[in-house]
């Protein structure tokens, strides 16, 4: 059971780095609570992983990959859009965190979807039909939580130095890239489209913002210029003594 747990631990870590789950958890550290995340991806890895086990060691069966990609694709697209109107609502106004319970499910619902089908699933389910069950479905969960729980570290710390309408704004954009990417080449099967759209989309992204942080370092500079009182004298006979004589 221990060579099995390390061995899952190890493997899951390692296919987690970099890979959409973990940009994802990333995502939402950069607007919600850490602990809250992290909550949301420890149960959510529990029940995809003995999902996983449950195929792989009892029932031996495939998922169907494709309108579990489309479920997923719809939940990100809806998730972008939600975080881009929670972003808008208020200019001046400081953006109010979600309920914990809301962004839980949020989380737990996300990560599950992405997750079904993926090569951290599929690695588990050949994991769980040659080592314990139990060690696989331990190991895979905790290297799946570890991985995840660096991507909320990297979250965390971007929250306390950006502002918090550009995270909202960046939140939306990468949900918005997922959603495109599991759609197009997921669920459709349309590898080079999905490139060209995602990265179509994040170039204007990317135009976008540095427009904007622009057009915001410009007023930055101009509103000093335009409080600060004119130089000139008002007193038309400021400037010379007038004789007593």
């Amino acid at each position: 059971m221990l060579t099995a747990a390390l061995v899952s631990l190890s493997v899951v870590f390692v296919a987690e780095l970099g890979d959409k789950s973990q940009l994802m958890t990333m995502t939402y550290a950069l607007r919600h609570r850490w602990w809250v995340v992290l909550s949301g991806v420890g149960i959510a890895s529990f029940m995809v992983h003995g999902l996983s086990v449950t195929i792989g060691h009892f029932l031996g069966l495939t998922l169907p990959e494709r309108p579990i990609a489309f479920a997923a694709a719809i939940a990100f697209l809806l998730f972008a859009v939600w975080t881009w109107r929670e972003g808008r609502r208020g200019v001046d106004d400081e953006v109010k965190v979600a309920e914990p319970r809301h962004v839980l499910l949020a989380v737990i619902s996300s990560f599950v979807l992405a997750e079904l089908g993926d090569k951290t699933m599929l690695a588990t389910v050949a994991l769980a039909s040659d080592h314990n069950w139990a060690g696989v479905w331990i190991g895979a969960t905790a290297g799946m939580v570890l991985a995840d729980g660096v991507a909320i570290a990297v979250g965390a710390v971007l929250h306390k130095r950006l502002p918090e309408r550009f995270l909202h704004g960046l939140a939306s954009v990468l949900f918005l890239l997922f959603g495109i990417w599991l759609l197009l080449d997921t669920a459709i099967g349309l590898r080079w489209v999905a490139l060209c759209v995602t990265g179509a989309v994040a170039v204007a992204a990317a135009t976008a913002a540095a427009v904007a942080l622009v057009r915001s370092r410009r007023r930055h500079f101009l509103a000093p210029a335009l409080r600060e009182p004119s130089s000139a004298p008002n007193n038309p006979s400021a400037g010379y003594c007038r004789s007593n004589d």
